[in-house]
C-alpha cells in the first residue's frame, strides 16, 4: 500500500508486503530475458522506428509519434498481468489528475477565475485533445462518439478504471519515491540486485521509501 489504503495517510507509508521480494525476484529474471531491453532516452521509439522493438510502455504523450511509425498496426491497451510463482498478477501504475487554482492574493481575481474556468471547459478541454491528444475530463466530451472510437481515450479509461491507483501527493511521498524507485530500477538493471540478496534489496528499498 502506497500511503494507505486511498493514498492519503501520509504517516502510514508504503508498506511492500510478505509478497515483494518475489516481485523482485521477478524482476532480476525479466531483466536477464533476451526480449526485455532498457528504454533509456528514447531507444524505445527508436527501436519501433527500426523494428527492433516490438512494444514500449509510455503514455499518451508518445501516441502521436507511435502512431505516425506504425500508423495502422498500432495497438494499445492497458497494463498486462504477469505470472509470478504460478499466480496471475496485474501491473498497476500510478494515476493522477490536474487541478487549475487560482491565486488568491491576485490582484486580478475576477479575470484569473475567468481563464481558469476557461481553461476547464469543454470548448479548452476538446481544443487539448484535438492538438495534443489530452484525454478530456468533461463527462459530455467522454461520451461524445470521436473519443469512444479512441483506442487511446479507451486505453487510458481502462488503465485507471482496471490497473492504475491515485499516486499520493504528500510530500514525503514525492521527496523519497522517486529517487530511490530509480536507484532501485538502475541496481536492477546493472545487476546489483540479485535473487540472492532480493530480500534484503526489497527491504533497505521500503526503507529508503519511508526515509528510514
Amino acid at each position: 500500500t502506497f500511503c494507505g489504503a486511498d493514498g492519503s495517510d501520509e504517516a502510514a507509508g508504503i508498506v511492500l508486503g510478505d509478497k515483494a521480494t518475489d516481485v523482485t525476484k521477478y524482476l532480476v529474471n525479466l531483466i536477464k530475458n533476451a526480449n526485455f531491453v532498457k528504454d533509456d532516452q528514447g531507444s524505445g521509439i527508436a527501436g519501433l522506428r527500426d523494428g527492433s522493438v516490438n512494444a514500449i510502455f509510455s503514455g499518451s504523450w508518445d501516441y502521436a509519434t507511435v502512431k505516425e511509425i506504425l500508423g495502422d498496426n498500432l495497438g494499445i491497451a492497458q497494463l498486462p498481468t504477469i505470472n509470478i510463482n504460478g499466480e496471475e498478477c496485474q501491473l498497476k501504475s500510478f494515476a493522477g489528475s490536474k487541478a487549475l487554482g487560482v491565486n488568491p492574493n491576485t490582484d486580478n481575481m475576477e479575470v484569473a477565475v475567468a481563464l481558469a474556468k476557461y481553461l476547464a471547459s469543454e470548448e479548452a478541454q476538446l481544443a487539448h485533445y484535438e492538438m495534443r491528444n489530452i484525454v478530456p475530463c468533461h463527462t459530455t466530451l467522454l461520451e461524445s462518439e470521436a473519443v469512444k472510437a479512441d483506442a487511446l481515450a479507451q486505453a487510458q479509461a481502462n488503465t485507471v478504471d482496471n490497473t492504475a491507483i491515485i499516486q499520493p501527493t504528500n510530500a514525503s511521498f514525492n521527496t523519497n519515491f522517486w529517487n530511490n524507485a530509480t536507484n532501485m530500477a538502475n541496481a536492477l538493471l546493472d545487476g546489483t540486485v540479485t535473487l540472492d540478496n532480493a530480500a534484503e534489496k526489497t527491504a533497505e528499498l521500503e526503507d529508503a521509501w519511508n526515509g528510514r
